[in-house]
């Protein structure tokens, strides 16, 4: 697990709000040629290694995303405070009081600030505490002496600049990873580490295999495109959500049965926890009410697979999350089962 781990703090540590990946993509590029093979990136900017297996004539995909959540500046106001418009799906009080940088499109500059409410202090604003949090009273407050709209100008700032939240990312003795952003970079964390794996102990996959590191996931249309016509199964490693009603855990990898798209492959979610059994991997079986993925938007998009959802236990999506040690290692155990699996009948 300590590469695994390594991997997933070098990845939380790239600022990649969806639109705004390029650094991240070529990191991962950088990344996959030391190991030794060969990685493209495709147009809309997501990364693909393409693993040759015994079997070539029939293939599998295995995905994980590197977008995360974010905003974008939609407008500046005359006190000098930004606007910001979201990026992904969240509530406005998830990130409030979070520090953020917004990257200068102009000249590649980060200027820091903070996310606030405009109603900001109990000692002026009656309704501090309870004033809805919208779009149109959320902004961020720079870490630069401004008074205006033209200081801020001045700095190069417009609007579409991107927004990055600070991750805080924490490792604790007792194994718990908390972090902003383990979606889905826990996921793309492992895919890196089998890659490495298969590399270092020469291991050859049953059936050619596309690793796809998605860019669009948050926003629905992640790796949904590119898939080649060979491709028979599809899987999409994500988060597993926690919550009441929900039987996931940080503690074992969760496999998922439905989410807001409709059920997943009931044969491919059967082979996932057979293997699990006779692995001995701990696993939940759950349901995500709200939640997509890049395999259900392969589905929309009219991918001809077999397709299945997994990942690491995560408490508090879309927040500050945290998972442990043991999910992820759970995790990355059942997803190398698969790949070194039989195709399912």
């Amino acid at each position: 697990m300590k590469e695994t781990i390594n991997y997933i703090k070098k990845l939380i540590s790239i600022d990649s709000p969806t639109g705004f990946t390029r650094e991240i993509s070529t990191y991962l590029i950088e990344e996959i040629e030391k190991l030794g093979y060969k990685a493209i990136r495709g147009n809309k900017g997501g990364v693909n290694v393409v693993v040759e297996g015994e079997n070539d004539k029939k293939h599998r995909i295995v995905t994980a995303h590197v977008d995360t959540l974010g905003a974008i500046v939609r407008a500046i106001k005359p006190d000098g405070r930004l606007k910001i418009a979201q990026i992904g799906g969240y509530p406005w009080n998830m990130i409030e009081g979070e520090n953020c940088e917004v990257h200068v499109a102009s000249n590649n500059k980060k200027i820091s600030g903070t996310i606030l409410v405009h109603q900001t202090s109990i000692h002026v604003y009656r309704d501090a505490g309870t004033v809805e949090r919208t779009q149109d009273n959320m902004e961020i407050r720079l870490d630069v002496k401004v008074n205006s709209a033209e200081d801020v100008r001045s700095l190069g700032i417009d609007v579409g600049d991107f927004i990055s939240f600070d991750p805080r990312t924490i490792v604790t003795e007792t194994g718990f990873i908390k972090s902003r952003f383990l979606d889905d970079k826990v996921s793309a964390a492992i895919l890196l580490d089998l890659l490495r794996k298969y590399k270092d102990e020469n291991i050859t996959l049953p059936y050619t295999t596309h690793f796809m590191f998605s860019v669009f996931e948050e926003v629905g249309h992640g790796a949904n495109s590119s898939l080649p016509k060979e491709a028979v199964e599809y899987l999409a490693v994500d988060m597993g959500a926690m919550g009441d009603d929900q039987q996931t855990d940080e503690y074992t990898v969760s496999i998922c049965v439905k989410d807001a798209s409709g059920p997943y492959n009931y044969e491919f979610r059967q082979h996932l926890t057979n293997l699990a059994r006779e692995k001995q991997i701990p696993f939940k079986l759950d349901i995500y009410p709200y939640y997509g993925s890049d395999a259900s938007a392969a589905m929309r998009a009219g991918a001809e697979v077999k397709h299945a959802l997994l990942g690491a236990g995560i408490e508090s999506s879309h927040s500050y999350e945290r998972t442990h040690i043991d999910s992820v290692e759970a995790t990355q155990n059942l997803v190398d089962a698969y790949l070194q699996s039989e195709l399912i009948s």
